[in-house]
């Protein structure tokens, strides 16, 4: 009964909080600090006091917010991880693709380069033939004046074409006198010399070419027993 009269004396009070009215100049806090302090049980929100029924059911009420609550903050923890492993593995296929792509690019400046440097591949293939002509004029001997001069405007032409082919990446394998190398000479023969050790090029019957450190035709040679 002193309980329930405390309430009772109090209902003035918090009701004239509850329509924003002053009560004897405290403030709205201390009103509320007092309401607490005085009745300490829950009242309904028309001011009178919360049976052991009603109680009970806030005190499940807010049991089951609290756990709500819980089950919220878990749920919302367990989507920021997702999101944050989502996000590592986006970020790591982002990376891949970068490398990828990178590769990608230096593989095509090398392939640019490789055509750059071979493009004139096929034409000098056809070329080289017309240099054997060449230098099999030119290692003939010339008798006469008009020989001589003929021979000359041919070493003329000779230059200027090996000179082209050079600044294409164009240069002679040197064979004679020079270890045997499979990768760039083709032995037609072998002869017995005494001036030379064994498997060592004698002599150079077709001269071999190589294009930008590639060997386009090997020399043909004779190799020594």
């Amino acid at each position: 009964m002193v309980k329930r009269g405390r309430a009772w004396s109090m209902l003035p009070l918090y009701l004239a909080f509850s329509n924003n009215q002053e009560v004897s100049g405290l403030s709205e806090k201390q009103a509320d600090d007092i309401l607490t302090e005085e009745n300490p049980e829950k009242l309904n929100e028309d001011g009178t006091e919360m049976n052991a029924e009603q109680t009970e059911q806030a005190h499940r009420s807010e049991q089951d917010e609290t756990i709500e609550n819980e089950a919220t903050s878990q749920e919302n923890g367990d989507s920021l991880a997702a999101l944050e492993a989502e996000k590592e593995e986006l970020n790591q296929r982002y990376l891949r693709l970068q490398a990828d792509f990178e590769n990608f690019k230096r593989r095509t400046r090398e392939e640019k380069a490789r055509d750059r440097q071979f493009r004139a591949m096929d034409l000098i293939t056809n070329l080289l033939p017309v240099l054997d002509n060449f230098e099999r004029a030119l290692g003939s001997a010339a008798e006469h004046e008009e020989s001589k001069a003929l021979k000359q405007g041919l070493e003329m032409v000779y230059r200027q074409l090996t000179e082209a082919l050079k600044q294409e990446g164009v240069t002679k394998i040197e064979a004679e006198g020079q270890p045997f190398d499979p990768n760039k000479h083709q032995a037609v023969m072998q002869v017995e010399s005494d001036e030379h050790e064994s498997n060592v090029v004698v002599e150079v019957l077709q001269a071999g070419y190589e294009l930008n450190g590639r060997v386009i035709r090997p020399s043909m040679v004779k190799v020594s027993q």
